[in-house]
Formats: C-alpha cells, structure tokens, sequence
C-alpha cells in the first residue's frame, strides 16, 4: 500500500514562515515537519510514498531525493493548479495500483504509533475507507466529524464556532478505497473554487452508501497542527512532545 502526503500548498496561514520555507520543509527541532511524517509512516511499515508538489517544491525535493536516505521510495507529482485537497489525490490516480492508499496532510504530526493503528485496524477490519479524529474542545477551525459508534456519518468543514455540537475534529490521515477517485471526478468545486476531500467523503456517505471507520486518537495523545503560526511557535519553543511521539 502506498502513502500520499499532501504538501503542494502555498501555506498562508504560516507566512512569514512560509515567505522562506514550503510549509511542510519549516525546520522543528532541528530537522523539517515533514521529515517526522515521513518516519511515522514508515514506523508502521509503509515504504511507497508519493509526496504532492507545488510551491517551492525544489526544497522538499533536493531535502529527500528517492528517499534512500529514509529507507523509502518516494516518487513525487507536481500540482501545478492548486486546486484543493482532492486535486491533488486526483493526480496521483495513475500512480495507485492497489486498491486501497493511505493519505496524509503534510502539515500535522501525531504520535507514531497512530499510523501503527491505523493499519492495525484495516488490516483487522478491512474498511474501504477510514478516517483518523482527534478531540478538541471545539474543532471549529478544522473539519467536525460526527459518528454513530466507530462510523462516520457526517463531515463539517468548519462549521460556525461554538455550535459544532461534536468532539472529534479531522485529523488529516485517512486510508482511501480507490473509489474515491471517481466521487472526486464528479463532485463540484467547493465555494473556494477548489475540489475538496471532505465533499467527496461526504458525496460518498450520503450518495454511495459508504461505511468510513473512524480512529479517534485517545485524548492524551499528542498532535501538532504545524499549519497555524500560533501552535507552531508553541512547539518549536517546547520538546517535551518530541519525546511523545
């Protein structure tokens, strides 16, 4: 099974960060975010990885090469129109063979062992699709999801700020059937112009009937959104939770 990591995008939210680095190459601790995503990944065993390109995407390139280096292989494809989150899974379909494919954003980290989770469970289980949550007070600046049990039956992209009437934000790690390719073939741009994952999910719950596993990563569990300035300042000062992961 291969791994998709999304890191084509511009980093707003980041600057003046961002003026400098490609978002997911903004060194933490000494070396590049997305180096810990790499690692995570491959602690539970994935080698394949595909990395989504864009801006200044010659720093990520000349940093990891073929991934030799990580003991991956890493191939890489270019977003030239940064088209959202399910533009950049949309070109990678050719690269996909097997039937199913393990997608991150390129921006967040979580404790290792939640990758070994994740495909603990699919191996286990066998989902089509599966999505991984963390808890929030309020996940309105993320994506809110709502579950029946161990099953998503909703997805919000930022819903209104104090009435999300749930937990459980998006993670940003999921594991995709390659169905999720043609919803996203069909659905329409979103307001922001831009072909978004979260609408396929949903299109898929709503009109396909799909069943998406949830993984809610246990409240004392660390993760670390590296896409807001704020948090990252915060980490980059603290490494206690270096040793968490």
């Amino acid at each position: 099974m291969k791994a998709i990591i999304l890191c084509a995008g511009y980093g707003k939210r980041m600057k003046p960060y961002t003026d400098i680095y490609q978002k997911t190459m903004i060194p933490v601790h000494g070396k590049p975010l997305l180096e810990y995503i790499i690692e995570g990944i491959k602690s539970a065993g994935f080698t394949d990885f595909i990395l989504v390109v864009g801006y200044q995407k010659e720093q990520i390139i000349d940093h990891f090469q073929d991934g030799t280096n990580w003991g991956v292989n890493i191939e890489y494809v270019e977003q030239r129109e940064l088209n959202g989150t399910g533009g950049a899974l949309l070109i990678c379909e050719s690269s996909i063979k097997d039937e199913h494919f393990l997608c991150a954003w390129g921006d967040i980290i979580v404790e290792y062992i939640t990758y070994k989770e994740v495909l603990n469970i699919y191996k286990k289980e066998k989902p089509d699709f599966l999505l991984v949550t963390n808890y929030m007070d309020d996940p309105f600046k993320g994506g809110a999801i709502y579950c029946e049990g161990n099953y998503c039956i909703d997805y919000v992209e930022k819903p209104p700020k104090g009435k999300v009437g749930s937990n459980l934000n998006n993670c940003g790690i999921f594991i995709f059937s390659r169905e999720i390719f043609d919803v996203l073939n069909q659905i329409k741009p979103s307001e922001r112009g831009e072909i978004e994952i979260p609408d396929a999910i949903c299109h898929g719950i709503n009109e396909r009937n799909w069943k998406v596993r949830v993984y809610k990563i246990p409240e004392d569990q660390f993760r670390g959104d590296f896409g807001d300035v704020d948090e990252y300042e915060r980490l980059k000062n603290e490494s206690e939770w270096l040793k968490k992961l």
